[in-house]
């Protein structure tokens, strides 16, 4: 199974966000010979412009983050899944468009929030770390095994991790992180957070924000029906006897299950207009990436 793309000419790919600024334009670091690594056989599925990267990080319900640890006897690097999102908190204003740091949210006492402030050096940048994120939007059925594939939306970006200190920057980014899982929660509960819940004193309880400057990133992205050999297209036989297409694929929220300690009869409007609004978005995604069309994002 191929999930890098798509070979032949049946398919085609859709161009995202492609007047946006790319990342290469950031010159500090060799982006270009980032861009290189990997196979030029799936070149056009690839992209680099900030909207198409920031749209698909900002949609998915969590990235993975990976990173180096100091353990001399624990040589693999460790992975965790979060909560982030692109955002700018010095021009809060700022489009997707534009360039945006990445703010992830996690508990002091976990590994990952202890190691950029136990191990910074002089003049060190941050953690470096790496980040994914992915949409699958469709299973792709082919003629042949090797031309199986998914439709897709995905992100790597590598950057550095440092903790954000400042009280202000810290609830901004707790309420863009809490309206990013549902949209309108934070104005829906206890806010905002308390000493606790925000200090970084009170281990196992307290909360932290990172914030990541992203050096260098890449979408890949995937959307078009099967495409498979032009031997095998001849082949009547084979096309007899063996179904091709795609299986739309999405995350799909349920109904609202109370919990027993909940007071309120009615599920608040602003969960069932969020499940509404998403559902339909995230099918309407899926489907219209079978034929290359326009993939609205989630959010």
């Amino acid at each position: 199974m191929d999930i890098g793309g798509l070979e032949g000419t049946a398919g085609k790919t859709y161009e995202f966000g492609s007047s946006s600024t790319p990342y290469t334009n950031i010159v500090k670091y060799d982006v270009n010979k980032y861009q290189m690594v990997g196979s030029l056989k799936y070149a056009g599925h690839c992209h680099y412009d900030y909207q198409t990267i920031h749209q698909i990080i900002n949609s998915v319900p969590v990235v993975h983050i990976s990173f180096p640890t100091p353990d001399p006897k624990d040589p693999f690097p460790a992975m965790l899944p979060m909560i982030g999102f692109m955002g700018s908190y010095s021009n809060r204003n700022a489009s997707l468009s534009e360039p945006l740091d990445l703010y992830l949210h996690g508990y002091i006492s976990s590994r990952l929030m202890r190691l950029p402030t136990t191990n910074s050096t002089e003049n060190d940048e941050g953690l470096p770390v790496t980040i994914g994120a992915t949409h699958v939007d469709g299973i792709v059925l082919a003629l042949t095994p090797n031309n199986h594939s998914y439709n897709y939306r995905s992100v790597v970006m590598h950057g550095y991790a440092t903790p954000v200190t400042d009280l202000e920057e810290k609830v901004w980014a707790m309420k863009r992180i809490t309206n990013g899982v549902v949209e309108g929660r934070w104005e829906h509960t206890r806010v905002p957070p308390n000493k606790t819940e925000m200090t970084s004193t009170q281990a196992y309880k307290s909360d932290q924000i990172l914030r990541v400057l992203p050096v260098t990133a890449s979408a890949k992205i995937r959307a078009s029906p099967p495409s498979d050999d032009r031997a095998d297209m001849k082949n009547d036989d084979l096309r007899a006897e063996t179904w091709v297409g795609v299986v739309p694929t999405w995350l799909k929220y349920g109904e609202p299950v109370a919990s027993g300690d909940n007071r309120i009869a009615k599920v608040p409007e602003h969960i069932t207009s969020f499940i509404s609004k998403q559902n339909s978005l995230r099918e309407l995604n899926a489907k219209a990436a079978i034929n290359g069309e326009p993939v609205g994002y989630d959010n």
